[in-house]
């Protein structure tokens, strides 16, 4: 995917013609993010109440519900080789709108198989964005500035998502029902889908979307365990506070605020950090860290403290950037987004494992040992990230 082959052979209106379609392109691109984060904020802020004390879901009804959930990154490849004459943009707004129709409708859910269908509608929708907002941000990025423009875009996303967690957290203190927050999750995302269509159309990769390359082994791997970690956090950690340490709704959507805000100002240093000492000793710190919150999840019987874990976990995600300027280092840009696909897909197979496996440990063996299967992964992964080579001049 790219704007333009070479801007520095351009003659200066022309250049200026560049500059003017990437910035509006990062401005109605940041949009989307923003509408993409209120979304998800909320889905993330409400799952773990709404499956514990709306819909009443045991441990491993958690589990099933996640694994047919991320059965839709494995798919979303199959979408996009579909959708490949389609410009990027085009494909963003009409993921979108499925996954604010989907979301929305959960306003009407009551019973469990209703609850799958629901999630496969708007979790489809989200997987196939999923790549996309990233590769554009890479089209539009100025050379050298990757990490500087992934770093802004997930800060506008959680702009939107810090208004979202803070119009839910007065809605829920003025006593409104938790359904009707899935409504404007829903609203949400479709003006996320309208922002899209401001973004350059010529954003268009040039070559098929699915794509398998031997020299992105490491890439590929390291995104297969970095979906087991995710699940681990989305499906269970959240689901922990509430079922067993009884977290309030209200006191979920307050550590969520805390996230985001950490994460509008965590976000870019660390994007700026990747860019200076890049992405093996970025990863490399992010998966020691998360062999000790993956322990202290296990262990330690504190909600406070948990609570504490809990947000500080949700922010390390930021490090995952560190995979994103990866495949922009070592990969051509048209083969960004099938590499990111690809990355994606291997993520989900693992997002599909572990909930399952995550489910099955905690309905026989105790919840601890869905989050000790996480010190394996983070030790591995660890291993992993030392293998990646380093930048020339480092």
């Amino acid at each position: 995917m790219q704007l333009e082959t070479d801007e520095c052979a351009l003659p200066p209106l022309e250049a200026t013609r560049v500059e003017a379609h990437r910035r509006r392109g990062l401005f109605f691109l940041g949009a989307a993010f923003a509408c993409a984060g209120f979304t998800m904020a909320l889905q993330m802020g409400l799952n773990s109440n709404f499956v514990a004390e709306e819909m009443h879901l045991s441990g491993q009804q958690q589990g099933i519900l996640e694994a047919f959930r991320e059965t839709c990154g494995i798919t979303a490849l199959g979408v996009l080789a579909v959708l490949t004459w389609l410009a990027e943009p085009l494909i963003g707004a009409a993921m979108l709108v499925m996954l604010g129709v989907g979301l929305g409708s959960y306003y009407c859910v009551t019973e469990y198989g209703w609850l799958i269908a629901a999630s496969l509608f708007w979790s489809q929708g989200l997987h196939v964005w999923m790549p996309l907002p990233n590769s554009m941000a890479l089209a539009l990025a100025e050379p050298g500035r990757a990490g500087r423009r992934l770093g802004q875009m997930q800060a506008a996303g959680s702009v939107g998502s810090a208004v979202a967690l803070l119009l839910a957290w007065v809605l829920v203190g003025a006593k409104i029902p938790i359904r009707p927050l899935y409504m404007m999750a829903g609203a949400a995302a479709l003006l996320g889908g309208a922002a899209c269509l401001g973004i350059p159309y010529q954003m268009k990769a040039e070559r098929p979307r699915l794509v398998f390359r031997r020299r992105y082994g490491l890439y590929y791997l390291l995104c297969f365990l970095e979906g087991w970690r995710k699940q681990i956090c989305i499906a269970f950690a959240g689901y922990l506070l509430v079922k067993r340490y009884e977290t309030p709704l209200s006191t979920m959507l307050v550590l969520f605020i805390v996230i985001q805000a950490l994460g509008y100002w965590f976000a870019p240093l660390v994007g700026r950090w990747i860019d200076r000492a890049g992405e093996k000793r970025a990863l490399v710190f992010y998966y020691s860290s998360l062999t000790v919150f993956f322990v202290c999840y296990a262990l330690l019987e504190s909600r406070y403290v948990l609570w504490a874990l809990y947000i500080v976990d949700n922010v390390f995600f930021a490090f995952t950037m560190a995979l994103t300027t990866y495949v922009n280092r070592i990969a051509p840009r048209e083969e960004h987004t099938p590499t990111l696909s690809m990355g994606v897909a291997m993520n989900h197979v693992a997002s599909v494992a572990m909930p399952l496996t995550g489910g099955l440990l905690w309905q026989r063996f105790g919840y601890q040992w869905a989050f000790l299967t996480g010190v394996i992964t983070a030790a591995c992964s660890i291993f992993v990230a030392l293998k990646l080579p380093a930048r020339k001049g480092d």
